[in-house]
C-alpha cells in the first residue's frame, strides 16, 4: 500500500493481485489501485490479471472514480522484450490510467507504446535523491515511488527540489520481502 499527497489530501493507491480484490480496494475507498498482467510484473505469487480481466478491472474502477496503475516492473529479458510492445499497447487501448516502470528500456516503450498511459518510475528504480527524480522526470515520469528505506525529512528534501508538477510516492504499508532501494531479495532467491 503506498501513498501520495496531494493538495493536503492523501491518495490511498491500494495492490490488487486479482479483479476480487480490485473490486473489494475499489468499494472500500481505495482512490488508485496498482496491479499486473500475467506478465512483466512482480508479484508472481499473485494471481494477477488477464487481458480480460484487466479491461474488466479498468472499467470497474473507472466507473467508480479510482485510477488504476499497470505494473510493469519486472527487468525484461530480450526474449520477453518481443511480447512488450503488444501488452503496452493493449493497457493503452483500455485506458489504464499509469504504467509503472523501473527498466529504462521498458520506460521508453512505455512511451512509444503507451502514450496516453502517465508514466511513473517504480520502487525498483531507488529512487533516493532529487537528481535521479529529475532524470526520470525528463524521460517522461509523471511521479516517482521513493525508495521505502528514506525518512520523511529525505522525502521532502526530494519535493522540495524536483519540478512542482511531479508527484512524489510512497510505500506505507506492505513491505513483505526484505529490500533495500526496492530490490526484492527474497523475491529473487525464491523465484529467480
Amino acid at each position: 500500500m503506498s501513498i501520495l499527497i496531494k493538495d493536503s489530501l492523501p491518495e490511498l493507491l491500494c495492490p490488487a493481485g486479482d479483479l476480487i480484490r480490485l473490486k473489494t480496494a475499489v468499494d472500500f475507498g481505495a482512490d488508485a489501485v496498482y496491479l499486473a498482467g500475467q506478465e512483466f510484473g512482480m508479484r508472481t505469487a499473485s494471481s494477477n490479471f488477464s487481458l480480460e480481466d484487466l479491461k474488466e478491472g479498468v472499467d470497474y474502477a473507472h466507473k467508480n472514480g479510482v485510477s488504476v496503475h499497470i505494473t510493469c516492473n519486472t527487468l525484461p529479458h530480450e526474449d520477453e522484450l518481443a511480447r512488450l510492445p503488444d501488452f503496452l499497447s493493449y493497457v493503452d487501448s483500455i485506458g489504464a490510467d499509469a504504467i509503472i516502470s523501473g527498466d529504462l528500456g521498458t520506460i521508453n516503450l512505455v512511451k512509444k507504446y503507451a502514450p496516453h498511459c502517465q508514466l511513473h518510475a517504480s520502487v525498483q528504480s531507488g529512487i533516493v535523491n532529487s537528481e535521479t527524480a529529475k532524470a526520470l522526470y525528463n524521460m517522461g515520469a509523471k511521479r516517482v515511488v521513493t525508495a521505502r528505506e528514506l525518512s520523511l525529512k529525505e522525502i521532502k528534501e526530494i519535493r522540495d527540489n524536483i519540478p512542482e508538477d511531479m508527484d512524489i510516492e510512497t510505500f506505507i504499508h506492505g513491505a513483505m520481502c526484505i529490500p533495500y532501494s526496492g530490490r526484492c531479495l527474497l523475491s529473487n532467491y525464491f523465484t529467480g
